[in-house]
């Protein structure tokens, strides 16, 4: 979610960093086997020193990204700090909050449901599980799977934004876009419903059908003590972020991970695996079209899939996502076609950094 005002900052500074990129896109490669999405080599060691330039520019304290070439993960740097106060760095096992970007591995942990033939995704939501916190309103059992991971259910992204606290519906399910975090939240009440399960009891079943087989070590909803012991803090203005629940399945916000252990499951969604022909044809087939004068199509992004956004560019159809909890910002984005991806997780709040990193990964 990028507004105009920010995506003017990042152009501003992108052209104040021009010259810098084009220094290093003409340096000499010698051993460079990392290629960008538009397939042309990268210099790292010029990689690292830019994201390291952009991190001081944008006060980013730490970083971890990883790159996808041909459907493997063939780069991996993290730089900066985890606590600053500590002097702790950022290694390769820091845990950084994934935030929206649990969002579509959510999707892709319903689709299991679907093949197993436990859910359907156009049946309404309320004959698996009526929903008390929204029964007032009766447009609520037109609800959808597919409505909810496409975000047409009408549902706000939070109901906590709005002054009476309460879930309420802004226009009939199916017929417009809006972006909501409540209706993911709707949507894995229903899975522990059908598993007669907790928070805790979804996990344990994520792990066995998607993380065990995608060998996600860390890529958790529900954390443990090992990821909490590694996490990063999150920063906002140079500040420290109090931590959240951990023991919640935030099917739209809770996931915590680094960027290899997350970029596993890109790789792997690039290659097909897990899941059917049929299930990776539901998950990129666009569901509806954005809006004109939405804030996504000003960054390219024109249509959203289940639990992705979609964007047509002159090199490829890419599917991705952004993620901001407080203290924490991040992105994925991946080209299936190309098997090209990468993911930059920041423990900084409502940073710049990530796509300012995409579009140097664009440039020719």
């Amino acid at each position: 979610m990028i507004g105009r005002i920010k995506m003017l900052r990042i152009c501003l500074l992108c052209g104040l960093l021009l010259s810098t990129f084009t220094l290093f896109s003409q340096i000499q490669q010698k051993n460079a086997i990392v290629k960008n999405v538009l397939g042309k080599p990268i210099d790292t060691d010029s990689l690292s020193y830019v994201v390291n330039m952009l991190m001081q520019k944008m006060n980013v304290p730490g970083l971890s990204m990883a790159i996808i070439n041909d459907g493997k993960i063939v780069y991996h740097d993290e730089q900066g700090y985890a606590d600053i106060g500590k002097k702790i760095k950022v290694s390769r096992n820091t845990i950084f909050e994934a935030a929206s970007l649990s969002k579509p591995l959510f999707a892709f942990f319903v689709m299991d449901y679907v093949e197993r033939g436990l859910l359907n995704l156009d049946t309404p939501l309320y004959q698996y599980m009526p929903y008390a916190d929204i029964a007032h309103d009766e447009r609520y059992k037109k609800i959808t799977a597919r409505m909810v991971l496409s975000h047409t259910s009408g549902f706000p992204n939070w109901r906590k934004d709005y002054q009476n606290g309460e879930l309420f519906i802004q226009f009939d399910p199916g017929t417009s876009f809006l972006y909501s975090g409540e209706g993911y939240q709707y949507l894995a009440k229903v899975l522990m419903h059908l598993e007669n399960t907790d928070d805790e009891g979804l996990e344990s079943i994520y792990e066995e059908r998607i993380a065990k087989p995608l060998q996600l070590k860390v890529t958790k909803f529900v954390q443990n003590e090992q990821n909490l012991s590694n996490k990063a803090k999150g920063y906002r203005s140079e500040k420290v972020v109090s931590l959240k629940e951990t023991d919640v399945f935030g099917a739209a916000f809770s996931v915590h991970t680094t960027a290899s252990d997350y970029s596993k499951w890109l790789a792997a969604l690039m290659e097909s695996k897990l899941l059917d022909e049929k299930s990776y044809q539901e998950l990129f087939k666009t569901q509806v079209l954005l809006p004109e004068d939405s804030e996504q199509r000003t960054v390219g992004i024109s249509e959203w899939t289940l639990g992705f956004s979609k964007a047509n560019l002159p090199f490829g159809v890419g599917y991705g996502h952004g993620g901001n909890n407080s203290g924490y910002t991040c992105l994925f984005g991946i080209f299936p076609q190309t098997k090209w991806g990468f993911a930059v997780f920041t423990n900084a709040n409502q940073s710049d950094l990530p796509f300012t990193i995409l579009q140097y990964l664009m440039t020719p």
